[in-house]
């Protein structure tokens, strides 16, 4: 006889699964393939819609779409980086050309998910390591590669960042 299936919000998935760095499961792998479906353009959603998610209450703690978060959810919450980067590079008459962009979404106080253009002087060093590892050059090398690509940082329950790299 067949065993019956609970139904669960994903974005519950997504929170429980994010702060096990998407651990190996059909559970998880479905949460962490709906997170890459939100951020892939177009239209970008916010990552983790936590409002979605019902998880009781607690008086004394913030607020989210009418749900009070934790302080150890919002972190999970607040720590969501989205960096949209896409980079062209072509020969000129003068040489060889960048078209650079970088976007970040991230979370902000009240919980909405905000994108940003970023200029050069405000990229982390951990987002070059990683876009050095995935194409072997920099964002500003003029002898790097085009792409487009999505990287998602998220922290775990340990508070140990970890990225996602997605080409589109």
């Amino acid at each position: 006889m067949p065993h019956s299936a609970f139904s669960y919000p994903i974005d519950c998935a997504i929170l429980l699964c994010m702060a096990g760095s998407f651990p190996a499961s059909a559970e998880c792998a479905a949460a962490k393939a709906e997170v890459i479906r939100r951020i892939t353009p177009w239209p970008v959603e916010p990552p983790l819609q936590l409002w979605r998610c019902p998880m009781g209450s607690s008086p004394s703690l913030p607020i989210e779409g009418g749900e009070i978060l934790s302080p150890e959810i919002t972190a999970y919450r607040d720590a969501i980086e989205v960096w949209h980067l896409a980079k062209h590079v072509t020969n000129g008459s003068g040489g060889r050309d960048i078209y650079l962009t970088t976007l970040r979404g991230t979370y902000d106080e009240a919980g909405h998910f905000v994108r940003q253009s970023v200029g050069e002087n405000d990229w982390p060093a951990w987002l070059q390591s990683t876009v050095q590892a995935r194409t072997g050059s920099t964002l500003l090398n003029s002898y790097g590669t085009s792409f487009r690509a999505i990287v998602l940082r998220m922290q775990d329950y340990t508070g140990t960042y970890f990225t996602e790299w997605v080409s589109y």
